[in-house]
């Protein structure tokens, strides 16, 4: 009887102890098309702070002149990713209306001119800049605002302006609580590519296919623990103006600097800044790196409007220029 006892005890170590491996192992696996993507956006300039370098245009004049004067090797190459029947009503000269999704196989035909992305407000822009710019456009620019402050006649923004996080209990007032940063985890990227410009290529393609990813503020004041919420400001800023409950404040916000280990990846990660164009910059690449991460529309212009002495929307910055 012992000896029977002694077979299935050695047979059940024998079933077991691969399974313990293998488990493992495919974690270990797991891991490696992240430390790939990893390694391949540090070593060519592809971090985040690289992407957010110089990519918002806000010289409205500088675009209208140089697409209305005789020389088209000046021009911007103007990628407008509104609907069809939106550019039908009204767009900058020259530009090419198009999809979010296309913008990376449209911006092919730009040549050498520089590419300017527009969309309504600015926000839907800034994935698509992220797109190019991790896919050989590292000078692709949004135009600020959108087409709201190219023409008052697209205004998207004024409608989508509130303070509904003034006085909200959600809302910590100034100075401020912010949470203590904390390691997690790295999320998994699962893909059958090996290669680092690969992994990119197939995650940019997937983001982009995603469609704009954002929340408003009303459903994240809401229900903050639903969220994991990275305010994207400055401490004086945070200390003027105070910020969501529970917020945590990561910036920097890099790879190469171990930063990104901060961020949860097991939550909804949501990012904030003042008109959700920057927000929606960080929001697409972390998409990219594998966190379900999401962009807070129109930013603190929708939470504390009202409270606001700089980064607002409002009647200046709306123009006329031609439709």
């Amino acid at each position: 009887m012992k000896k029977i006892k002694n077979v299935l005890a050695i047979a059940l170590v024998a079933l077991v102890l691969p399974a313990l491996f293998f488990s493992s192992c495919k974690t270990e696996d797991d891991n490696v098309a992240f430390e790939t993507l990893q390694t391949y956006l540090t070593t060519n300039s592809f971090d985040l702070d690289d992407m957010l370098a110089s990519w918002i245009q806000t010289n409205f004049e500088l675009v209208d002149s140089v697409q209305n004067d005789a020389d088209a090797t000046n021009d911007f190459y103007i990628l407008d990713i509104r609907s069809a029947t939106d550019f039908a009503a009204g767009h900058i000269k020259g530009a090419v209306n198009t999809t979010l999704a296309g913008v990376v196989a449209e911006a092919t035909n730009a040549g050498t001119l520089p590419i300017l992305i527009v969309c309504y407000t600015g926000q839907t822009a800034s994935h698509a800049c992220i797109a190019l710019r991790l896919s050989g456009y590292p000078t692709a620019q949004t135009l600020i605002w959108g087409m709201s402050g190219w023409n008052v006649d697209f205004d998207s923004w004024t409608a989508s302006t509130g303070s509904i996080g003034v006085g909200n209990a959600n809302w910590e007032a100034a100075p401020g609580a912010i949470a203590t940063n904390m390691e997690f985890d790295l999320p998994v990227i699962e893909t059958e590519e090996t290669e680092g410009a690969a992994i990119l290529a197939e995650r940019v393609t997937a983001m982009l296919a995603g469609g704009f990813i954002g929340v408003t503020g009303a459903d994240v004041l809401a229900a903050p623990a639903d969220y994991f919420i990275n305010n994207y400001w400055t401490v004086e800023d945070v200390e003027h103006y105070g910020n969501i409950k529970g917020a945590y404040r990561i910036l920097p916000l890099t790879v190469a600097g171990g930063e990104i280990k901060n961020l949860d990846p097991s939550k909804k990660v949501v990012t904030y800044c003042w008109t959700g164009q920057t927000s929606s910059m960080v929001t697409a690449y972390l998409n990219i790196l594998g966190y379900d991460a999401y962009s807070l529309k129109f930013g603190a212009n929708s939470m504390i409007y009202s409270e606001l002495t700089s980064h607002k929307w409002g009647a200046s910055k709306a123009f006329s220029y031609e439709q």
